[in-house]
């Protein structure tokens, strides 16, 4: 049995989530959507402790959490609440700020703001996620400014941090993308990211860049085109057309709608780009998503929001 419909509205989200009792039902369904089923016995029929959360098993009184592997595990505040967060961070183009969801669902505090969308935006990376395969495109870019007085090449960036990117070649448009921040544009680096994000076999374009050179060694079909041969030959076709406009899309919505992101948490707002590209045409899916319903997700405290670095960070 199938897990229940997602609302396809906003006016249909305000009819199903009316209450607290609403929320819980519906979380009930997502997770046992053929019923009930006790994780410790077996046994089929439970009883709800509705103030706690909970459902208790008739056969062994073994207690559930209908919130458990969710991103509202052991939360103090009001199911709706999660469920509203939940709905507007995916449904809304431009995404959300930690200000802008606070003002929206009248939250007394900016700091439960924060903590409710980091732990929405860890649910954006499903830990099973598949390759990318076919045609990609893969190319670094500096998230930062030019550092004066120096001049070409990738050394003339004050790099305060650099990102790479690969993006699925869809006909003239693009598919699926990853993305991750690096600390150096070796051979080891870039070959690292590529095996970990896009399938043998597939075809990988990329500039002239020398850290691309054993691609081919390592099971993929490369074709790189040197950006400075291509102006001397005068190609007009542009080089690495896709990749280039998914990192203009990334830094005009950094810029607009988060302004200012601290490079310990880049990462997080890397994989929400990520998301909302991935899930551009079906925005209203992921709101299960976002609240853990499709997939579990370790339980996340804020100590371990506000500890994760750049390191930790990292997708593998």
């Amino acid at each position: 049995m199938p897990k229940p419909d997602f609302p396809r509205s906003i006016l249909a989200f305000q009819e199903w989530f009316v209450d607290e009792q609403a929320c819980l039902d519906y979380l009930f369904e997502s997770r046992w959507p053929e019923g009930f089923t006790c994780p410790r016995c077996g046994g089929r029929d439970a009883y709800p402790i509705a103030t706690r959360r909970l459902w208790q098993c008739v056969e062994c009184r073994y207690q559930v959490s209908v919130t458990a592997g969710t991103v509202m595990h052991k939360t103090r505040l009001s199911l709706r609440l999660w469920f509203w967060a939940a709905y507007l961070m995916a449904t809304g183009t431009p995404g959300m700020s930690a200000r802008q969801l606070q003002r929206q669902l009248a939250l007394s505090r900016y700091d439960t703001a924060w903590t409710m969308l980091r732990k929405l935006r860890r649910a954006m990376v499903a830990p099973d996620r598949g390759l990318l395969s076919g045609e990609v495109e893969v190319d670094e870019f500096e998230i930062g400014g030019v550092e004066k007085g120096r001049s070409g090449g990738r050394s003339a960036i004050a790099k305060a941090s650099t990102g790479i990117i690969a993006v699925e070649v869809r006909g003239t448009g693009s598919g699926r993308i990853r993305i991750e921040l690096i600390d150096d544009a070796t051979a080891a680096t870039l070959s690292g990211f590529i095996e970990r994000t896009v399938a043998a076999g597939a075809i990988v374009h990329t500039d002239g860049w020398q850290g691309y050179a054993k691609l081919a060694s390592k099971g993929y079909v490369h074709r790189p085109r040197s950006q400075a041969k291509a102006k001397r030959d005068g190609d007009i076709d542009p080089v690495l057309p896709r990749a280039h406009r998914a990192i203009s899309n990334f830094k005009s919505w950094l810029r607009g709608t988060h302004r200012g992101v601290s490079a310990e948490h880049l990462q997080v707002y890397l994989d929400e780009f990520i998301f909302r590209y991935n899930r551009r045409r079906t925005p209203m899916a992921a709101f299960q998503t976002l609240l853990g319903l499709s997939s579990h997700h370790p339980p996340s405290t804020r100590a371990e929001i506000v500890a994760e670095g750049p390191a930790a960070a990292k997708r593998g």
